[in-house]
């Protein structure tokens, strides 16, 4: 089986590379052949975190993405990741697309949000309803938590199922002997998502204030950790999991907004891959990711962060407990093993059901 694969970016972009280019050797060896088309190349990524956006290259991308959508009758299946044209009704869009190929989208956020929750009414009125449109027409939805599931049910789609965020674990390892003499406390993520870390500086100020940690933040913006005494090192797919290791106790916090419950806590389970025990805010998926007090905590108010952290801080034992009980987690239920058994039987299914219609009618 052939199949495209709209991707929205490129390898840096983090969401294509795990929803998407990951699973490519898993996808190979069970005979499926991909040809990955990504919207926006690692130049706009580099671009967007430094602000410094091309016109130039987004009107290439349109154009790029224009010439693809050509070819897809040379394809046995097209799947794409959130949507083909980013900001263009989903009546164009869809116009452009052809009846008789089966459709398959993923969603790893609550990207209708960006639409339906957009600050202008003209956005809202005309696309509000883009992606729930293409998810009513394809032939599968594939979510990355039940946030997004829910959602695309409610849109009208025929089939969706759920595939979480995954991780590697062989590129785990898990580092028995690892001691900190002063606790670190880590956070990984970009530019971007460092504004969910400043929300919690004042938590972070106060912890530093009564115990004694270390702060690190890998891939984030050191202009918005400025007033916090923390180590912002730059973030690098070669790097992350050595980075990750050194850390004591991982946080991942989030406002309890709209297209933050989308998300699907990939830094919790990198956290746990690496068996560190981690403090989360209990928004979207992270609670079920995370059993409270079992491999870490879910904390909502500045007092519920400040007593979990000091009570990982002053427990060494504690937290090699909730790192080993995260570990075996993320084996049983966030392994790139089982997601790709899954995927594979998802994307055969659906070329088949959809075959077997036509042929039907």
């Amino acid at each position: 089986m052939k199949i495209l694969t709209f991707s929205r970016y490129d390898k840096l972009g983090a969401s294509s590379r795990l929803r998407l280019y990951q699973y490519i050797d898993c996808l190979e060896s069970a005979g499926i052949e991909l040809e990955i088309v990504p919207f926006f190349n690692d130049d706009y990524i580099l671009g967007l975190y430094k602000k410094e956006i091309s016109t130039v290259s987004i009107t290439k991308a349109y154009f790029r993405r224009f010439s693809y959508m050509l070819k897809i009758r040379k394809f046995d299946l097209v799947w794409v990741e959130k949507e083909m044209l980013p900001w263009i009704p989903s009546c164009m869009e869809l116009g452009l697309f052809a009846a008789d190929i089966p459709l398959v989208v993923d969603y790893d956020d609550a990207v209708f949000h960006r639409y339906d929750q957009h600050r202008l009414s003209i956005v809202r009125k005309i696309l509000g309803k883009k992606i729930d449109g293409i998810m009513k027409r394809a032939n599968l939805v594939v979510a990355g938590n039940e946030y997004i599931a829910n959602h695309a049910r409610m849109a009208g789609a025929s089939k969706v199922a759920i595939i979480p965020t995954v991780v590697d674990v062989g590129r785990y390892e898990l580092l028995v002997s690892h001691s900190n003499s002063i606790p670190i406390i880590g956070w990984i993520g970009s530019p971007a998502t460092t504004k969910f870390l400043s929300q919690i500086i004042p938590v972070l100020k106060e912890v530093l204030a009564i115990r004694k940690v270390k702060l690190v933040a890998v891939g984030g913006d050191v202009n918005q950790l400025i007033d916090l005494p923390i180590a912002v090192l730059p973030w690098a797919e070669e790097t992350e999991v050595r980075d990750i290791q050194t850390f004591d106790i991982g946080i991942m916090p989030l406002p309890d907004e709209p297209f933050e419950r989308g998300k699907c806590g990939y830094k919790l389970i990198q956290y746990m891959a690496c068996g560190k025990a981690v403090v989360a805010s209990p928004v979207g998926v992270n609670k079920d990711i995370v059993a409270n007090q079992v491999d870490g905590y879910l904390a909502t108010s500045h007092e519920e962060w400040v007593f979990a952290l000091t009570k990982l801080i002053d427990d060494a034992e504690l937290r090699n407990k909730m790192g080993s009980a995260g570990r075996k987690k993320v084996e049983a239920s966030y392994s790139l093993g089982g997601a790709s058994k899954q995927l594979i039987d998802l994307l055969q299914e659906t070329h088949h059901e959809f075959f077997l219609k036509n042929i039907a009618s």
